[in-house]
């Protein structure tokens, strides 16, 4: 019989624990014994080479600092040899360093000391829903990143490794990449998949409400304050919170945020005392944070902390092969009523291709919904998708002059496509970056049959 076969069999999960000091071990074993959990409780790293070689576990909780070595060496043991077990590590009070080389080193999750029983529990129960999940395999309605180009397949790859584990993901990448679908995608395959999924834009909250919207508030904390709120971090307990374009945060709400993420505390404005939370953090933004960290306008220390998984999107660019099937599921999932979805000809699908897409699968959903409301045939047509912005090369290798007004109208939906996707479609926000009033702007797309 196998490890993993003993495993499944076992009619009572079982918990590895490690740590030198007694009282630790005996509350963590009172903990997990209410929990309806067996634990076997050692004392250093050599005890539990030696209980991991004999016995099957569902989970390990190991503290950092053992008297012949490092729970990172476990870890890393367990990471090598038995790598469905989820590992926790138990860190000292403040001791973010620590903390974050474990995740790194393929740790699940962390609690500092004083241990506190409620994270303990919470980290416990996710843990363990995620080795009943991992046996069972993705159920199918997780969010799915379409493409067989090699940076794709290396995204969906890492998405599906570190949804396994509690870390800090930061994912990086340009406008319009599906940075929110992936981060949707690794909740999903998680063991908080039961759980909230909160998204935050970042840089749509006023800097005056960010510290209330964050970490909730009390009653009468300030003049409207008619009730107790809980805050972004509340709602998501138990679940994933994903801060979109994390790079907009002000310099003093970093900081909150960095102690908020390190003591998995929180405080609500007007509150004595802070409150733990229970939350995996996926932060992602398309500006490069290591460059503002040089300038001063990013904390060093912040980035560190959620910058323990870093997953790049890749541009559509790089996957122009994965085009057309991104254009005919497109198509398929904005057709609406009884007839066929419309099909795009291969000169239509030519031409997408051999377009640059500044703003990624966004902008080619936006010429894919256009072309539906504008196309004139059963079929989508090159003409029909209004992609003026690149001249065609002729047979003796000159470029194709456009009458004058396309080749303007063409660089205006250009100009507005772009600030509508630095914007995630909001034209009021657009029109400010293009220095134009919202009712221009209005007309503008209305005038080149543009849809934001």
């Amino acid at each position: 019989m196998t490890r993993n076969d003993q495993r499944q069999s076992s009619p009572c999960p079982q918990v590895l624990v490690v740590d030198d000091e007694p009282d630790i071990r005996e509350l963590l074993d009172l903990t997990l014994a209410r929990m309806g959990l067996r634990a076997e409780c050692v004392g250093t790293l050599a005890q539990a080479y030696a209980a991991l070689d004999k016995g099957s576990f569902q989970l390990c909780i190991t503290d950092m600092r053992l008297p012949d070595g490092e729970g990172i060496e476990l870890v890393r043991h367990i990471g090598t040899l038995c790598a469905d077990i989820p590992v926790a590590v138990i860190t000292a009070f403040g001791s973010a360093d620590s903390a974050v080389a474990a995740l790194k080193a393929g740790a699940f999750d962390y609690v500092s000391k004083p241990v506190s029983l409620e994270q303990l529990r919470g980290l416990v129960k996710s843990a363990l829903d995620l080795e009943v999940d991992a046996r069972h395999g993705p159920t199918g309605d997780e969010p799915q990143l379409l493409g067989e180009a090699p940076a794709m397949q290396q995204a969906r790859a890492l998405i599906d490794r570190v949804a396994r584990s509690q870390a800090p993901v930061h994912i990086t990448g340009e406008s319009g990449t599906g940075k929110e679908l992936a981060a949707r995608r690794i909740h999903a395959l998680g063991g908080r998949a039961k759980g909230p999924f909160i998204p935050v834009n970042c840089g749509a909250i006023p800097e005056t409400l960010m510290e209330s919207e964050f970490f909730g508030y009390r009653k009468g904390a300030f003049t409207g304050a008619d009730s107790d709120r809980d805050g972004f971090f509340q709602v998501a307990s138990g679940g994933t919170l994903f801060l979109d374009e994390v790079a907009d945060l002000p310099l003093n709400v970093q900081v909150k945020l960095l102690r908020a993420i390190q003591e998995k505390r929180v405080r609500k404005v007007g509150a004595a005392v802070e409150d733990p939370v229970d939350i995996r953090l996926i932060c992602a933004t398309h500006r490069d944070l290591r460059s503002m960290v040089e300038q001063g306008k990013f904390r060093q220390d912040l980035f560190y902390r959620i910058n323990v998984i870093e997953l790049r999107m890749p541009p559509l660019r790089e996957c122009r092969d994965d085009i057309p099937l991104l254009a005919h599921t497109i198509a398929a999932r904005l057709h609406s009523g009884d007839t066929p979805a419309a099909a795009l000809t291969d000169s239509a699908l030519a031409a997408l291709q051999n377009y640059p897409f500044p703003g990624n699968v966004r902008e080619l959903e936006n010429v894919i919904e256009r072309a539906l409301a504008l196309m004139t045939g059963p079929h989508i047509d090159a003409d029909d998708l209004g992609l003026n912005l690149i001249p065609e090369v002729g047979a003796d290798g000159t470029a194709a002059v456009a009458s004058l007004q396309d080749h303007l109208d063409a660089v205006e939906c250009k100009a507005i496509s772009e600030a509508l996707v630095r914007c995630n479609g909001n034209r009021t926000a657009a029109a400010k970056i293009l220095g134009i009033s919202f009712r221009s702007m209005r007309y503008r797309m209305a005038r080149l049959g543009m849809r934001d």
